[in-house]
């Protein structure tokens, strides 16, 4: 049912909650997993994958550790680093190279917050056409 699982990191403890999830569908689907991680800082905006910097260097760490985890619990996995604004990035993720279901964290903001801040997981569960599993971290 489930081949292919985006999982959207923000590389905060709250992944761990949508990590172990997902280890367990992926085990009983038979899934391959795509970790993917949207840097958003003003080097990673302004120069995409040319950017340069310690968060950079911490990203593309933190998605390679990641990636092991998986690997090592016997769930192929990949990891994709990619550039800009978070929602946009993830929706030209899963329109170019397509997956099955989007699996995300949420930092579980309320009314006011989500005003404000504006929610990735809402802009992108209604602006792709995959299913969109949406874990509350604790």
């Amino acid at each position: 049912m489930y081949s292919k699982i985006l999982v959207t990191l923000d590389a905060t403890p709250t992944d761990r909650a949508i990590i172990e999830h997902v280890k367990d569908l992926a085990r009983s689907m038979n899934s391959r997993v795509v970790l993917l991680h949207v840097a958003d800082g003003w080097a990673a905006r302004t120069y995409g994958p040319d950017a340069v910097s310690p968060e950079i260097t911490h990203d593309t760490a933190y998605l390679r550790k990641i990636r092991d985890e998986f690997i090592a619990a016997k769930i192929p996995a990949d990891a994709e680093l990619a550039y800009g604004e978070p929602a946009d990035e993830i929706i030209k993720w899963v329109r170019k190279k397509g997956c099955d279901l989007v699996a995300m964290s949420t930092h579980g903001h309320r009314f006011i917050a989500d005003i404000f801040l504006g929610t990735t997981a809402s802009r992108v569960q209604h602006n792709i056409s995959v299913p969109v599993l949406l874990l509350r971290a604790k």
